[in-house]
């Protein structure tokens, strides 16, 4: 027992020390992801501000400051809270022979850069593209997704607006992705972790990108403007469910973007009993839905 309350105080005392060593500059530029969270909301708020798609909405659009704390709760603040029972968790399935390399199917580590990073983000991004399938699937998922389809006015920080729950769904998938790619990830990971927050800022930006004949590889706003559309093609509980990819929901059929002309109600039938307050929000997806 004195070895899990180890592990949970450290892994605990860690992530908030270096949190409070990003702030500070302490650590080095690239895994400062702190202040390139700021860097990057800045730089495509500035792209909302000089060239916004829906000009009738304003630079500071409803639920800005809502979303803006969502930010840092989500990647710093939650990160910090939960950082202590991922520890144990480890030191658990460590003692029954599960280890970060045991599940290894294919050993990169040798591999050129470039292609470590490459499959490394290929791998990442399906593993989180199929999980946000299944929280739109599953009734249960479902209820706590709903925080972040809440969103009536999109813009970047809309992005890390999601129920803390969608951190416990993501996080075993997540690492069971890299358990297949040998267990670790690569030494210049820090790039796939910047471009994907860049990526994932830009689609809830309120900017008009498509990227031409990318927009089959790379998910953008004019399609994922859509994921967050109130009317759903009949029949379907969801669509573009793609996060830096896009080629997941052509190559599975889920993709749909009837126009771009980027006027459209967003929300979901409903939305009107999600509370509009962030403590509210905390504890949805707890309580019995009314029938």
């Amino acid at each position: 027992m004195q070895d899990y309350f180890e592990a949970f105080t450290n892994g605990f005392l860690g992530t908030t020390q270096w949190t409070w060593k990003s702030i500070l500059f302490e650590v080095p530029w690239y895994t400062n992801y702190f202040w390139g969270l700021i860097v990057i909301s800045l730089l495509v708020w500035g792209l909302e501000i000089l060239f916004p798609w829906r000009k009738e909405q304003s630079i500071f659009r409803k639920d800005f400051w809502l979303d803006g704390f969502y930010m840092f709760f989500n990647f710093f603040i939650f990160a910090i809270v939960i950082s202590g029972i991922y520890k144990v968790l480890e030191l658990l399935l460590g003692n029954i022979g599960v280890t970060a390399k045991s599940l290894a199917i294919i050993d990169f580590s040798n591999w050129p850069i470039w292609s470590q990073l490459l499959i490394f983000f290929i791998i990442l991004d399906f593993v989180q593209w199929f999980t946000h399938v299944l929280l739109h699937k599953f009734p249960f998922l479902w209820r706590f997704h709903q925080v972040h389809h809440s969103v009536k006015e999109m813009g970047f920080a809309a992005h890390l607006r999601y129920h803390w729950m969608e951190n416990i769904f993501y996080k075993p998938l997540k690492t069971f992705g890299v358990m297949i790619l040998g267990g670790f990830e690569p030494e210049q990971a820090y790039i796939v972790h910047f471009a994907a927050i860049a990526i994932g800022h830009l689609n809830h930006a309120n900017i008009k990108l498509t990227y031409g004949p990318l927009r089959y590889v790379f998910n953008n706003p004019v399609m994922h403007l859509y994921h967050h559309s109130y009317i759903l093609p009949k029949g379907k509980f969801g669509v573009n469910f793609g996060i830096s990819l896009s080629l997941w929901d052509y190559l599975f059929g889920t993709n749909y973007i009837p126009e771009s002309g980027g006027k459209i109600r967003l929300g979901y039938p409903g939305d009107e009993a999600l509370p509009k307050n962030f403590w509210g929000q905390l504890v949805y997806g707890f309580k019995k839905p009314k029938l």
